[in-house]
């Protein structure tokens, strides 16, 4: 396999940004191998906060998991949310999810949001993906131009995937989960080795919803058009490397083996024929193995899991030493992971960041500090903060 570094595709609509966004206090110290730092409040008093976007004029955009997206202006987070959200069902792990800009959102003012979109019967939700324009601090002309393709019967409240990215020539890239299917029985049959619907897959559309003439299995009787590729479990970071091309996900094992993977089109990527992770509470076996021919194994992977979620390389000049280290939030772990690179080969793991709450989200600011969005298990107010060198 071959190996590189990557970085967040986003970074380049931001590079004109220079001004760091206000910050409220001057932060906790802490030490690490190359940089000592401080971590500094953005904004404070959001709920459960999932996915964050910087606008071209210096504002930030925050989603917040219950159903409401806000907005961060000079460092205070103004009172109203976002008017014009389609109705978001906010249980379980659903709610208001990823947020992402249109590569030319400076001049047609597109953004994406992807969401637990409600059944029109029953109880449950599936992941959908909206487009709309934002003007006047509201969505205009909002479009659904996705909605996953859901077994029947797994209407479950997790694993809802929806990490989106765009790559150089504008398609879309999103993540699914497999929705908690049983990993028990026949896992050769199980939804995420099914591409018959979306569970446990990346897909790839163009920017209005239409599938890609080149996508793997177009034409393919009784497989999803919009795949890319299948087999993950719960993919929630994501990110595509603006020269190569190269398209990195982590995602979500069970107890044990969440996964760094560099995502290639067409492949299967095994969940959950194999996996290094074993079943919650009884620690049973799930997988049939750790590697087997035809299925692509993790580039890296965490034991015990850390609940990756956010995904960045740093390419900024306010840490030299991290340029182009990977970042990945950890949930159930309550910090960050620095994976040191050489090309596409993690040399080094270092832990920051540590027990501050859920690191749900990790972006490369405009001005070259890494924000975070912190979330609390018990659903408190929480912020979203950045690294600051100490010096």
């Amino acid at each position: 396999m071959a190996r590189t570094t990557f970085s967040l595709i986003a970074f380049g609509l931001f590079a004109s940004v220079t001004a760091p966004l206000a910050a409220q206090d001057v932060g906790e110290f802490r030490r690490s191998a190359y940089h000592d730092y401080r971590i500094v409040t953005v904004a404070e008093g959001l709920v459960n906060p999932w996915s964050i976007a910087f606008l071209p004029n210096g504002d930030m955009l925050v989603t917040e998991r219950p159903g409401r997206l806000r907005i961060v202006r000079h460092g205070q987070l103004l009172p109203t949310p976002v008017a014009g959200l389609p109705p978001v069902l906010a249980r379980g792990q659903g709610g208001l999810m990823d947020v992402v800009l249109h590569p030319n959102f400076s001049s047609n003012r597109l953004l994406y949001i992807s969401y637990s979109k409600p059944y029109a019967t029953g109880d449950g939700a599936t992941t959908a993906i909206i487009r709309a324009r934002f003007e006047g601090d509201r969505l205009h002309d909002v479009d659904e131009i996705f909605v996953m393709n859901s077994v029947p019967e797994f209407r479950t409240r997790g694993h809802y995937g929806s990490r989106m990215a765009f790559d150089a020539q504008g398609f879309l890239f999103f993540t699914l989960g497999e929705r908690q299917a049983p990993s028990t029985g026949d896992l050769a049959a199980h939804p995420a080795q099914d591409r018959s619907n979306h569970h446990g897959t990346i897909n790839r559309i163009h920017d209005d919803g239409r599938i890609p003439e080149d996508n793997p299995f177009v034409g393919q009787s009784g497989i999803e058009p919009s795949i890319y590729s299948y087999g993950h479990r719960n993919p929630q970071g994501l990110a595509i490397h603006p020269l190569t091309g190269d398209i990195w996900a982590t995602e979500h094992g069970p107890q044990g083996g969440d996964e760094l993977n560099l995502v290639k089109a067409g492949l299967n990527y095994g969940w959950p024929i194999i996996g290094y992770g074993v079943n919650y509470g009884s620690g049973s076996t799930i997988h049939e193995g750790t590697l087997r021919e035809g299925i692509e194994p993790p580039v890296h992977f965490w034991i015990p899991s850390i609940a990756a979620s956010g995904l960045m390389v740093y390419t900024g000049d306010r840490f030299p030493a991290w340029k182009g280290n990977v970042f990945a939030g950890g949930m159930g772990g309550e910090q960050l992971a620095r994976l040191t690179m050489s090309g596409q080969v993690v040399t080094n793991e270092e832990t920051l960041v540590q027990r501050i709450g859920r690191i749900r989200d990790v972006r490369q600011g405009p001005d070259g500090f890494i924000y975070l969005a912190v979330e609390s298990r018990t659903g408190e107010p929480t912020a979203i903060v950045r690294l600051e060198p100490a010096n």
